[in-house]
């Protein structure tokens, strides 16, 4: 492709958006509720905190178009977009806004948020497939931060300055994740700090949107949350758990006591299926022994479930024309009272990383910085981007089965960020888009769902 004119920019239309696709988002979001929401519970307080029903949804906005700081919500009042959208706000009035947060603050939006994916989760299947299976992943992440004005701001287990937010993501097997709970902290806190109030939270929140069994729910998390209180909260909230166990001397002594018959070869990385044998060639084998962890608790606290263990093989790298005489391998334990049959209840754990794709998105969006010096302004931050990672999922699933699973970048170039134009012919609003979209159907489909009669839906 080679360009056919000189082409000069004269930017001088009234009437063009950058972001055809949002509006349908938004209706969306007000018609699951958002703006009574955050009427009903955000009470911040002084001027900053004043129309909080029009600066949150602007806030939310932003982020789905693509601003990843304060001064990026700017990128929403351009051209036609006030004759779209009413109650803009200049980004300076919306930082103001966030830096009013306190810490009750945040938790009335983390209410909102709450409510508003119960909301989301009737107009929109983004929880399809929940009578069948639920995971419930739990973790972490450092935000890097930079400079000696961000509070809160400190190493933590990855040695990288920051601040460590902590996710609750919800997904089925046919279903893409979506968040359920976030939580700020400091950057030096200990990973499962607070897990078990995070879990106690999004287990709620799904008994609102789907209705569940305990054997159907499965909370996974990995090794920093193999802690009593975590795998209590995920007992406490009707669940099963599934946790990453520690190499502590009493794990080591029960893989130890595994009697070598016991292990079964898995399907694993490079693994070849023998016709003949009917069975997996794999360097990964898994076995499973009952084991009772946290007996230097008091006894109420003693836990027996099952310990699932995979090793594969150590390859040692310096070997060059011998191999081991005694091949060593590593463990990788995982505590799980899941009903689920061994062998399928270790590769359900091993998708535990989902929630990696999640982090990955969101650090690829939102947060791509901490954007406020004060800590309850970027804590506010992260739950505005929860909304908005949620609401994008929803109109995505709307538009089409596969854009409901695809990274948020994806669906912000291919259904958000759509020239248009806005006219009023015949008294009727219409927004022009581009003939011969690649994603026409998809933003059409999108458009009747979002400004149609509601469709609620559980399956």
């Amino acid at each position: 492709m080679r360009v056919s004119h000189i082409v000069e920019p004269v930017f001088d239309d009234p009437n063009l958006i950058a972001f055809g696709g949002l509006p349908a988002v938004m209706t969306l979001a007000e018609r699951t509720g958002l703006h009574d929401l955050v009427d009903e519970h955000v009470t911040v307080s002084g001027t900053a905190g004043a129309n909080a029903s029009v600066k949150v949804p602007a806030i939310i906005a932003g982020m789905i178009a693509g601003a990843d700081s304060i001064s990026d919500l700017d990128v929403l009042r351009h051209g036609g977009m006030g004759r779209v959208f009413t109650g803009a706000r200049a980004a300076t009035t919306l930082g103001t806004h966030l830096r009013g947060y306190r810490f009750g603050h945040v938790r009335q939006l983390d209410a909102v948020a709450s409510r508003l994916l119960v909301n989301l989760a009737q107009a929109s299947p983004i929880l399809a497939g929940a009578d069948q299976l639920v995971y419930v992943d739990v973790d972490d992440t450092v935000r890097e931060t930079h400079g000696y004005r961000k509070q809160g701001a400190a190493y933590g287990y990855s040695r990288v300055k920051g601040l460590n937010a902590q996710l609750a993501v919800v997904s089925t097997p046919l279903a893409a994740p979506v968040i359920a709970a976030t939580r700020l902290r400091k950057g030096n806190i200990d990973s499962g700090h607070g897990a078990a109030r995070l879990i106690g939270d999004t287990l709620a929140t799904l008994r609102k949107a789907v209705p569940t069994t305990p054997d159907l729910v499965i909370v996974r998390a990995d090794s920093a949350y193999f802690r009593h209180d975590v795998t209590a909260a995920a007992t406490a909230g009707g669940a099963r758990f599934s946790v990453t166990a520690r190499l502590n001397k009493a794990v080591v002594k029960a893989i130890a006591s595994i009697d070598e018959q016991a292990w079964t070869t898995i399907r694993y990385r490079d693994a070849v299926y023998d016709e003949v044998e009917h069975r997996w060639i794999s360097q990964a084998e898994v076995a499973e022994v009952p084991f009772t962890a946290f007996t230097s608790h008091p006894q109420a606290h003693h836990i027996t479930a099952r310990l699932i263990v995979r090793r594969v093989k150590r390859l040692n790298p310096n070997t060059t024309t011998q191999g081991e005489l005694l091949p060593g391998y590593r463990y990788h334990p995982v505590f799980t009272n899941t009903t689920l049959a061994m062998v399928q209840a270790e590769a359900a754990h091993r998708d535990h990383a989902i929630i990696e794709a999640v982090i990955a998105d969101l650090k690829d969006g939102p947060l791509t910085h901490a954007p406020s010096g004060k800590f309850t302004a970027n804590a506010a931050w992260l739950a505005l981007a929860s909304i908005a990672f949620n609401l994008t999922r929803a109109a995505a699933r709307l538009a089409s089965a596969t854009l409901g699973k695809a990274r948020t970048a994806t669906v912000r170039h291919t259904l958000i960020q759509v020239a248009g134009r806005i006219a009023n012919q015949a008294r009727r609003w219409r927004l022009h888009l581009p003939a011969h979209w690649p994603w026409q159907d998809q933003l059409d489909t999108l458009y009747t769902a979002a400004l149609g009669p509601p469709a609620l839906t559980t399956s």
